[in-house]
């Protein structure tokens, strides 16, 4: 079933020209060769794999949690794997091939590339890393910015509601049209905090571990309503939750944009090198082109005063 994803805003505005010109110069001195290109179609300059300083020479261990989901994750796992749901190794779906189009822009090939189960909230929380960066829609915020390094953002986001059909929620219009319902979220995500904060039910909204367990309970009319990222509510009602509906997106708060990084150890010797790789990426299209193909098609979702 084709999951309809609405059309993103330019990823990186707040970059300027200049600093984007100075990421890929500095990229081009941890040891540029012209062998390769992660661009759709244009060219640009990749890193040596020896020169960017991972955790292992030669080799780029990348981190994520499980269920794995579309549109960022696709593809079955092998039997026997340790992903669930999707297959973050496979290259498809826009999380997947952003990464691989990272690791190709430092210089690394796609089998010297290995992917580690981490917990969501294990990302972001203090100390040092098992991987050299993750991905899975980590946010930007302030506050996790005081325990790890982030990326500059490959993925401009809103937060959204979703119900079931037919349901009072499903009527409403506005944000205080939802205080009075029970709300579910991912814990330690943004949605979370977006359920908690910007809608401010009457009741805390419940949190559950992993995006599966937010559509069961929906599914399961645990909880009234549930938030989510846009593209995700888009795969919960295209694909986890029959006969639901997203009703609107929140408001960004206090007019900031939500956007998502890659994540690294705070002050780690690599990051240099995959926010370099990030802006490359931008500037190249690649960013846009690989949106284009896996998340971003039109759709037409009311914001919610």
């Amino acid at each position: 079933m084709e999951v309809v994803i609405p059309r993103t805003r330019k990823i990186i505005g707040a970059l300027t020209a200049t600093a984007a010109i100075g990421a890929v110069t500095l990229l081009a001195g941890c040891g540029s060769s012209d062998s390769g290109t992660a661009s759709a179609g244009s060219t640009s300059t990749t890193a040596d794999a020896t020169s960017c300083p991972t955790l292992t020479k030669g080799k780029l261990v990348i981190g994520t949690d499980t269920p794995a989901y579309p549109p960022w994750f696709q593809g079955e796992p092998a039997p026997g794997s340790k992903w669930k749901v999707s297959d973050p190794t496979s290259g498809a779906g826009y999380e997947s091939a952003v990464a691989y189009a990272v690791a190709e822009q430092m210089g690394f090939s796609k089998d010297q590339v290995e992917w580690q189960v981490t917990p969501f909230r294990e990302s972001y929380a203090p100390g040092d890393k098992k991987f050299d960066f993750f991905v899975n829609q980590v946010s930007y915020t302030p506050e996790r910015a005081k325990n790890v390094d982030f990326s500059p953002s490959y993925y401009t986001v809103s937060q959204a509601v979703v119900a079931l059909k037919g349901t009072p929620p499903a009527t409403a219009t506005t944000v205080a049209d939802l205080k009075a319902y029970t709300l579910g979220a991912q814990v330690g995500t943004t949605s979370y905090a977006a359920a908690k904060d910007q809608i401010q039910p009457d009741q805390a909204p419940r949190a559950y571990d992993n995006q599966n367990d937010v559509a069961a309970a929906l599914k399961g009319k645990q909880v009234d309503a549930v938030v989510v990222d846009l593209p995700t509510a888009f795969y919960v009602t295209a694909a986890q939750v029959p006969n639901s509906v997203v009703i609107g997106q929140l408001p960004p708060p206090d007019g900031t944009t939500e956007h998502f990084g890659l994540v690294m150890t705070k002050n780690s010797p690599v990051t240099a090198c995959v926010n370099a790789a990030v802006t490359a990426l931008d500037t190249n299209g690649t960013l846009t082109a690989l949106q284009n193909r896996w998340v971003a098609k039109n759709a037409d979702v009311p914001v919610l005063q």
